[in-house]
C-alpha cells in the first residue's frame, strides 16, 4: 500500500515537517478557500446566477424599487463579494504563514509577501475567467481584490500586534510571580 505521508515528505518543505496536526489546521483551511474562491470564477456565480437570489430578495424588501436600483445594488453586492472574499484569503493565508516555526520573519515582509500571492492569485482567477462564457476578467476586479487583501492583512497586523503585545504582559506578569 501506497504510505502518502512517506510521499509527502519527499516534497521539500511540505507542512509535515510540523505534522499533520498543524496541516490540517493551518493550511487546509487556506487551500480550500482558494477552492471556494476557484468555484466563485465559475459559471455558478456569474451575475446571472446571482441575480436570481438577489432581484427576489430586494423585491421582496421593497415590491416598488426601480430596475436600476436593483442594478447598482446587485453590482455592489457583487464586487464587495470581491473585496470580502480577497480579505478572508489574506487572514487564512498569514495565519497559515505564521503557524510555521521556520518563518519568523519581520511584520512589514510578511505583510508584503500576503499581499503579493493575494494579488498573483487575484491575476490567475481572472485569467480563469477569461475562459468562462458567462464571466468576464476585470483589471478593476483585480483591483478590487487586491483593495480587500490590503484590508484584510491590516485586520491580521492589528490582531497579531494585539496578541505579541498580550503575550508580553503575560509573559511580565509570570516573570514577577
Amino acid at each position: 500500500m501506497l504510505d502518502v505521508r512517506r510521499l509527502l515528505l519527499l516534497i521539500p518543505d511540505f507542512p509535515l515537517t510540523f505534522g499533520m496536526k498543524s496541516f490540517l489546521k493551518y493550511w487546509l483551511p487556506l487551500v480550500i478557500w482558494l477552492g471556494v474562491i476557484f468555484v466563485g470564477s465559475t459559471d455558478l456565480m456569474s451575475a446571472q446566477h446571482t441575480s436570481r437570489f438577489i432581484v427576489p430578495f430586494l423585491r421582496w424588501l421593497n415590491p416598488h424599487i426601480s430596475w436600476a436600483a436593483i442594478d447598482t445594488i446587485h453590482t455592489v453586492i457583487r464586487k464587495l463579494g470581491h473585496v470580502s472574499e480577497y480579505a478572508i484569503l489574506a487572514l487564512v493565508l498569514w495565519r497559515a504563514l505564521c503557524s510555521g516555526a521556520a518563518l519568523r520573519t519581520k511584520t512589514p515582509i510578511l505583510f508584503g509577501a500576503v499581499l503579493l500571492a493575494c494579488a498573483v492569485f487575484a491575476v490567475i482567477d481572472e485569467f480563469h475567467q477569461s475562459f468562462v462564457g458567462s464571466r468576464t476578467p476585470s483589471d478593476r476586479d483585480v483591483l478590487l481584490d487586491s483593495a480587500g487583501a490590503f484590508l484584510g492583512a491590516l485586520i491580521a497586523v492589528t490582531f497579531s500586534q494585539r496578541a505579541k503585545q498580550t503575550n508580553a504582559r503575560s509573559e511580565l506578569v509570570d516573570a514577577r510571580s
